[in-house]
């Protein structure tokens, strides 16, 4: 009706920056001709006149729409609505928070990979580890309010994410950081942008997380969930104090985490050979690799947070005996199908080729390349490793500490019964952890060894061992510390069957086990003997303490009751580096006489081909050879075995073993010796061409003499070297007796710093054959 006034009140707050219009009351008003006419004014008259369309007058029947605004005083503010610090008004307030995107700084070069120690690993996914805070930015709808606005990210890993597994992890906002708990932090805001500080305790569970981010109200609206669709990496921290893997000192972590080049040795104590080794652990899918290994045990994700337990895991996987695992062991000399043990370089193929085929054992591995293969992963993970080579290395196979060897009455093998043996050498692997579970003292490096040899719980996996433990004898703490012991410290014990059948001990070899442990040394590539770790000095009264008070554990417990007394010994000494392959193998026999009287005796001689596990092939040479000894006289023998009775005799590994064992007829004395050697095997010899620059050509000349007056058949090379050259074959064909192959190899390095080009020689006839170059590549 006519002069009616209706006053709308706006819903909207205006004015989203300080300084802006406060909300206003709009009054609209309906008037009529006659009262608007009475109220329009001259300069409205004025204007009409010069745009009469604009400003035409109405008819009679038409009303006019005007709005008269008027400042009002507003409303004290409910609580709710309180204008934020930042000068957000109601109106964004009352816009509901979403995000937008989520940017997770994963750059190699950007502060969360260069501070978690991860920027060495390829590609740009966020690779963290635990214990240690990273950094994340999300992009909003609006800019944030804490007073009003709810957020927290939400973490899931494994197939069956739960809260109280600790694989699906809520990690809220909090105003203060604090240590051994998930939350996060704003740090910085900008616009729509925040960046949020995140923190996660030292005891999370490792793998890959999906990451989501969940936002809400105050008032307990519906919340919302953006799906990042990237994933988080989290691993092992050993640079972090509150980790049970924690190793305080930096040298040795560039070594044993951050290092993807080493050593692994082999060979015999007087022979010990050494071959560079391509970890790798920060190459192209090698960590998917090794997170699809975790994935494919049985082990369940909540599980992952304990290293003890993961490494047990990779202990098993690492062989494919019971379980599928990464890679077939063959010991048989017959490599067909699948790529020699002795001609793999690098874990890198290895596992991207497990990975590719879905799980496929690759074929095949023997004990170094279980263990460079395990080095990887560990390290790839966040567990500091090393290879570790064990010279002499006992396999008792029936839990007694002890190594047995079995003779009938005329002082010969029995074959059937000897079932433990003595390894040339063995390669497991050491890694560093606490042991909070066991005794003070038993931290620190721990044996695991995933060669498949015997079932531990079933499976075949061993370890972690605490090293200290087995230094004191001290078998009963798990994981599989009588096994470990055994290979580093049990005594030979010699067994002659009586008449009647049992059998009687003539003597103890208190040395015979457990020589030269071997890793390479931190920072260079020499080589560090690691022996007094695992054991007391040989002899000692702290030797021979801990050797009875693990006995006291095993299975033959009172092996130690009777005291044997001695004045006559045998040992056989090698000369140099050994004998070499192509020539005739010469080794001395001393035999003394301790006793002021005259000694007389007969040995036996044999020499054997064996596997560098110990078993037995084929007895090539026997004889006996008589000794008589004056008081407290000295006899050298020289022994020889010539080329001709050992050429078409050879396994992998050109391994040997001399045992001598005799009677004294004066006092009865049994004597026993055995000692393996190798024929030494001949460099493949790499050399550098040109100048080493990232994107330049350069090449490397490779040089083998053949060291046998036969043919070679099908040979062939094979060539890697990280940030310098894929792993690749080369088909040399045969190579005649003494004949020498060159080739030139050409590639182009991708990657500055010191790198190493290692190439090795795969043939039936001739193992061990590898090289290694040092090239220094500088950038373009």
């Amino acid at each position: 009706m006519p002069g009616e006034r209706l006053t709308v009140r706006n819903s909207l707050e205006v004015g989203r920056f300080p300084g802006a219009a406060p909300p206003t009351k709009v009054e609209l008003t309906i008037q009529s001709d006659e009262e608007k006419k009475a109220e329009e004014g001259c300069c409205r008259r004025w204007l009409r006149k010069f745009c009469p369309c604009c400003c035409k007058r109405q008819t009679s029947t038409s009303y006019d729409f005007t709005d008269k605004v008027e400042y009002v005083k507003p409303p004290a503010p409910e609580p709710d609505k309180q204008p934020s610090q930042d000068g957000e008004t109601k109106e964004m307030a009352e816009i509901k928070l979403s995000v937008c995107s989520v940017d997770l700084l994963s750059s190699k070069t950007g502060q969360n990979r260069l501070e978690h120690h991860t920027d060495q690993y390829h590609g740009d996914e966020l690779i963290i580890r635990r214990g240690q805070t990273f950094q994340i930015e999300l992009e909003l709808n609006r800019p944030f309010n804490e007073e009003s606005d709810k957020l927290h990210l939400d973490l899931r890993t494994g197939p069956l994410p739960l809260v109280s597994k600790g694989t699906h992890v809520i990690i809220p906002l909090v105003s203060e950081l604090e240590d051994q708990r998930w939350e996060a932090k704003v740090v910085e805001r900008s616009g729509n942008r925040i960046k949020l500080s995140v923190n996660s305790p030292a005891s999370s569970v490792i793998g890959l997380y999906r990451l989501a981010v969940v936002t809400s109200s105050v008032r307990n609206e519906a919340s919302t969930t953006h799906d990042a669709n990237k994933n988080i990496i989290m691993l092992f921290n050993p640079w972090c104090e509150d980790d049970t893997v924690f190793l305080d000192d930096e040298d040795e972590l560039k070594e044993y985490v951050l290092n993807d080049t080493g050593r692994i040795y082999y060979g015999t104590e007087k022979q010990i050979g050494a071959r560079t080794w391509n970890f790798g652990q920060f190459h192209e899918g090698i960590l998917d690799a090794c997170l699809f290994i975790l994935d494919k045990s049985d082990m369940s994700p909540s599980g992952r947070g304990d290293p003890v337990n993961v490494v047990r895991v990779i202990s098993a996987m690492i062989n494919a005996q019971d379980d599928f695992g990464v890679l077939v062991g063959n010991w048989s000399g017959n490599y067909s199908g699948g790529v020699s043990p002795a001609a793999w370089s690098s874990s890198v193929e290895i596992l991207k080729t497990y990975h590719s085929s879905n799980g496929t054992p690759v074929s095949y591995g023997q004990c170094w390349v279980f263990s460079g293969v395990t080095t990887t992963v560990l390290r790839c993970l966040g567990i500091p490793a090393r290879s570790v080579t064990n010279f002499q290395s006992a396999h008792d196979t029936d839990v007694s500490l002890t190594t047995d060897v079995f003779f009938d009455e005329n002082l010969e093998p029995i074959d059937e019964l000897n079932t433990d043996s003595v390894w040339n050498f063995h390669v497991w692997n050491d890694c560093w952890m606490a042991r909070p579970h066991l005794p003070p003292g038993n931290g620190g490096w721990q044996a695991v060894d995933s060669t498949p040899q015997e079932t531990s719980q079933g499976t075949f996996c061993c370890g972690p061992a605490s090293v200290n433990a087995i230094r004191s004898g001290q078998v009963y703490h798990k994981h599989d510390a009588p096994f470990v012991f055994a290979e580093v410290n049990s005594d030979k014990i010699y067994w002659q069957r009586n008449k009647d059948g049992t059998f009687s001990q003539f003597h103890i070899e208190k040395k015979a086990v457990g020589h030269c442990i071997s890793t390479k040394a931190v920072g260079s590539d020499e080589r560090e003997d690691i022996t007094h770790l695992y054991k007391h000095p040989e002899g000692s009264e702290e030797e021979r303490i801990a050797v009875e008070t693990a006995s006291r554990y095993g299975s033959k417990p009172d092996v130690y009751s009777k005291a044997m007394a001695e004045d006559v010994s045998v040992e056989v000494k090698i000369e140099g580096e050994g004998p070499r392959m192509g020539a005739d193998a010469k080794l001395s026999i001393v035999v003394k006489n301790l006793s002021a009287q005259t000694r007389q005796t007969t040995l036996h001689s044999q020499v054997a081909v064996i596997y560098y596990t110990g078993v037995l092939k084929d007895t090539i040479k026997k004889e006996q050879i008589q000794v008589e000894l004056s008081a407290n006289e000295e006899k050298t023998i020289e022994w020889v075995l010539p080329y001709q009775q050992y050429q078409n005799q050879l396994v992998d590994q050109a391994a040997l073993m001399l045992t001598l064992t005799g009677k004294v007829n004066e006092t009865q004395q049994m004597l026993a010796n055995q000692t393996t050697f190798r024929l030494r095997t001949p460099d493949l010899n790499i050399t550098p061409l040109g100048e080493a620059v990232v994107g330049k050509e350069m090449a490397a000349k490779l040089t083998f003499k053949n060291p046998l007056p036969r043919t070679l058949k099908s040979v062939v090379f094979r060539v890697e070297g990280l940030g310098l050259q894929k792993g690749h074959e080369v088909l040399v064909g045969d190579v005649g007796g003494h004949a020498t192959v060159t080739l030139t190899e050409h590639f182009i390095p991708t990657q500055p710093g010191p790198r190493k080009l290692v190439a090795s020689l795969d043939c039936k006839q001739l193992t061990q054959v590898h090289g290694v170059a040092d090239v220094n590549v500088r950038e373009s």
